[in-house]
């Protein structure tokens, strides 16, 4: 994190000059008050200025960059990332070759670095901000394939009278088979099982 350390005759002198060294806006100022003022006597002989160290305060975005950049680097990626935030929602898209490691097996690594970016973005932030980490469209494409295995396994319900439990999934993917099977007129869903291991059941009605 970028900082200055600055001296004034007072804190507030202290802090405008850091604003004007990192030029960014007081209140975007994270302050540390290194020393405070001492006046000297008679207010002339042996004072002593303010001291502060003054840091830029991250946006939500910044964050995520920083923190994905560092992880990808670790796992030997050379990522373009694409962030934008609008309505509390962060959305980050990546770009670059070797994505499938990023993904991972059936999106597992690509929902743990969501998380962990998520926890990032979030602490010490009043206001949550949701993460959606997505690359190569695999969401979109994943989303697809739900839809169609949860159609094709509810009418194999219907045709057999027998439930069908499906492996474990992540929260993001059982509520795309519970939506996608709302409004069947034949079927019904359920969770059971805890986490990670929760599996969502298809039965009749």
């Amino acid at each position: 994190m970028k900082y200055v350390i600055t001296t004034g005759r007072t804190v507030e002198d202290a802090v405008l000059s850091a604003a004007i060294q990192l030029a960014v806006p007081r209140d975007r100022l994270e302050i540390e008050i290194l020393e405070e003022p001492v006046k000297g006597l008679f207010g002339v002989f042996g004072g002593k200025d303010a001291k502060i160290k003054a840091s830029v305060e991250q946006s939500s975005v910044d964050k995520a960059k920083d923190f994905l950049s560092k992880v990808l680097d670790k796992m030997g990626l050379e990522p373009v990332l694409d962030i934008k935030e609008e309505d509390n929602v962060i959305t980050v898209n990546v770009s670059g070759p070797k994505m499938g490691v990023l993904i991972g097996h059936r999106g597992e690594t690509l929902d743990s670095v969501q998380y962990l970016t998520s926890l990032v973005v979030n602490k010490n932030s009043d206001k949550y901000k949701r993460v959606l980490l997505d690359t190569e469209n695999y969401r979109s494409k994943r989303e697809e394939t739900l839809k169609r295995l949860a159609k094709r396994l509810a009418n194999k319900v219907y045709k057999t009278g027998r439930k069908f439990t499906l492996e474990p999934m992540n929260p993001f993917e059982r509520r795309i088979i519970h939506s996608t099977l709302q409004k069947d007129p034949n079927v019904t869903t359920y969770s059971e099982g805890s986490e990670p291991y929760r599996k969502v059941v298809i039965t009749l009605k």
